[in-house]
C-alpha cells in the first residue's frame, strides 16, 4: 500500500519504556508514511523510568522502525529531551541519516522553523530533577489506571476518558503553567526572527498563529503518544496536525520480518555498563 509523502513529519513524547506509550499505533503510523525529514522531538525513549523488566517487544519495534527508516533513507534527527538527557552526551553525533542534536534550526522555503523539546522552560526539572522524576512515575500510574478505567468503559458501551487531561484543566496552576509555556516559546521566537517554534515537553497537541507587538510566529507543538496520539506535518509548505484518532483511513502493517529483537544492540554502550 502506498505510503503518504511528506517533507517533515515531527514526533515527541511517545515514552517507550513505560505503560503508558501507544507503540503499536505509532508503528501503524510511521508504517503509512515516506518522510524526507523524520524529527524526533524529545522524551522517545524514557530513561529516566527505564526497566529491562518492562521494554515489550512493540516498544522494540519503534526503535527498529526508526533505524530501517534512516537506513532506507529518511532523514532522522533526534532531538533530546528531559526523559532522555542521557543521551545529551552523544549531541552532534551523526550516524549516516541519524543524527542527535539539541535543537534544531530549519530553512523551510525561505522561513526558519527552530525545533526543541521544550524542558529547558521547567524548573522543577533545571532546579529538582528527582521531583520531576517522581512526577513522571505518577503520571505513569496514572496513565495505567486510566487504560484500567477506559477498558471497563468501553466494555460498557460509553465513551472513553482521560483523567490526566481531566485533572490538568480543572487545576489552574496547570493551565497557567501552559499558557506561560506556549507564550514564552513563542516570545523567544519572535525575538530571534524565527517563523516557526516547534515543541514538545508539556504533551498538548497545538498548532497557533500568535502576534505580539514585537512580530508574528506560528507556534506548534507534536504532542504525545500516551494520550493524545499525534504528530505534526510539513508537506506543500503548510504544517498539519496529524490526530491517530481522527486521520488514520486504513491500517498499516510492519512488511518487515517479526523476529525476536535484543534491546541491547539497539541502544547505546551505557544501557550494557549499567547506567540505567
Amino acid at each position: 500500500m502506498k505510503k503518504r509523502p511528506l517533507d517533515i513529519a515531527v514526533i515527541s513524547d511517545v515514552h517507550l519504556g513505560t505503560y503508558g506509550c501507544h507503540a503499536d499505533e505509532l508503528l501503524t503510523y510511521l508504517n503509512s508514511i515516506a518522510p524526507k525529514k523524520l524529527i524526533l522531538n524529545g522524551d522517545i525513549v524514557d530513561i529516566w523510568q527505564f526497566s529491562k523488566r518492562y521494554f515489550p517487544k512493540s516498544h522494540l519495534k519503534i526503535i527498529k522502525k526508526i533505524i530501517n527508516m534512516a537506513s532506507k533513507g529518511t532523514e532522522v534527527i533526534y532531538i533530546t529531551g528531559n526523559h532522555d538527557e542521557l543521551l545529551r552526551r552523544f549531541s552532534d553525533t551523526k550516524m549516516g541519516n541519524f543524527s542527535i542534536v539539541d535543537k534544531l534550526i530549519l530553512d523551510l522555503n525561505g522561513q526558519k522553523a527552530w525545533f526543541f523539546h521544550g524542558d529547558v522552560f521547567d524548573l522543577s526539572i533545571q532546579n529538582a530533577k528527582w521531583l520531576a522524576r517522581l512526577g513522571g512515575y505518577g503520571y505513569d500510574f496514572l496513565i495505567l489506571m486510566n487504560r484500567m478505567v477506559n477498558w471497563c468503559l468501553d466494555k460498557m458501551g460509553k465513551e472513553k476518558y482521560s483523567l490526566s487531561s481531566k485533572i490538568k484543566q480543572s487545576v489552574k496552576s496547570a493551565v497557567k503553567y501552559i499558557q506561560n509555556f506556549e507564550e514564552t516559546a513563542a516570545s523567544l521566537a519572535i525575538e530571534n526572527g524565527y517563523d516557526y517554534v516547534v515543541c514538545g515537553h508539556i504533551h498538548q497537541t497545538k498548532k497557533e498563529i500568535i502576534d505580539t507587538p514585537k512580530g508574528r510566529t506560528t507556534y506548534l507543538n507534536s504532542g504525545d503518544w500516551v494520550e493524545s496520539l499525534t504528530a505534526l506535518e510539513f508537506h506543500f509548505n503548510r504544517w498539519k496536525v496529524y490526530h491517530y484518532q481522527n486521520d488514520k483511513l486504513v491500517p498499516f502493517f510492519s512488511s518487515e520480518p517479526e523476529d525476536d529483537i535484543d534491546i541491547i544492540p539497539l541502544f547505546p554502550d551505557y544501557l550494557k555498563k549499567g547506567f540505567l
